[in-house]
């Protein structure tokens, strides 16, 4: 079984180009396919982890492990339920949380160039994002996979770089509770969901007092100013859409064309996507 796992996990890295998933090829390349330490980037896994799992020296990685590695390799659903079943691990059903992204949907990402993209899941898991939504609004990449929910940082560490007033920030606290609310009634089994509602609970009073209240509601939209350091302040409106079949949302943040923050987004393209393309040659 182990050794199907990293015969799968190797099988999959050489088929999925740099260019597909907006690294740089680079020449003197002796696989067309990613690095391990491409996959280690795109999964926020160490190169050494990989290279154990590909090797069967790694045993019983986690769902969120092979969530991670699920989606920057662009497998389709099938081929996930694959990936847990040689993993060893329970397969994902229709009562767990939705936080897989098929390869259609990624490509609707990356092909969102010019304006911040990115895909939660009905608990607020980032789980995809363009390079513009990174220079934006910082590299989840950089985070621990627990740390890549927008809960769990509003309220255990704050919403850095978004700028708020005290008042702004309890609306916006209050209509996440009550969207939040609408997936922990629906995936009462989805134990991720569960242990995230329970760390809150008990470590942070706001939050303690949000679940006692019962309003149930969806966050859609609202505009945003975001402290940049590349272009200074930037007001954006940001939509949210939920993917047709799935609990998944795609969030994206656009300025009113010609305006002062449409430049600045402009700035931000060019200089911002410099810097991220730098750090992935880097990697």
């Amino acid at each position: 079984m182990t050794s199907e796992l990293g015969s799968v996990l190797r099988g999959w890295r050489n088929r999925v180009s740099p260019a597909a998933v907006g690294m740089p090829g680079g020449a003197g390349r002796r696989t067309s396919g990613l690095r391990r330490e491409e996959l280690a980037t795109l999964a926020g896994l160490s190169v050494d982890y990989i290279v154990r799992l590909e090797q069967g020296r790694a045993r019983a990685p986690s769902a969120p492990v092979l969530g991670s590695l699920a989606r920057a390799l662009r497998l389709t659903h099938d081929e996930r339920d694959h990936l847990y079943r040689v993993a060893g691990a329970v397969v994902p059903t229709d009562r767990d949380l939705p936080r897989h992204i098929t390869p259609s949907l990624q490509r609707n990402v990356d092909r969102l160039s010019d304006t911040p993209a990115s895909v939660y899941s009905a608990a607020w898991d980032i789980v995809a994002w363009n390079p513009l939504w990174a220079a934006l609004l910082g590299d989840p990449s950089t985070l621990a996979p627990r740390n890549r929910n927008l809960v769990r940082l509003l309220f255990a560490e704050g919403e850095a770089p978004i700028v708020r007033d005290a008042a702004s920030r309890l609306v916006f606290a209050r209509d996440i509770a009550a969207d939040l609310r609408i997936a922990f009634g629906r995936y009462l089994d989805d134990s991720r969901l569960a242990r995230l509602v329970d760390d809150l609970r008990s470590s942070n009073s706001e939050f303690a007092a949000l679940r006692t209240e019962t309003a149930v509601s969806r966050h859609v939209a609202e505009r945003k100013t975001i402290a940049s350091a590349l272009v200074g302040t930037i007001t954006l409106d940001c939509d949210v859409l939920t993917v047709p079949g799935s609990d998944l949302r795609l969030v994206i943040y656009t300025a009113e064309p010609g305006s002062a923050d449409a430049g600045k987004l402009d700035v931000l393209r060019v200089a911002g996507l410099q810097t991220f393309a730098t750090a992935a040659q880097a990697c």
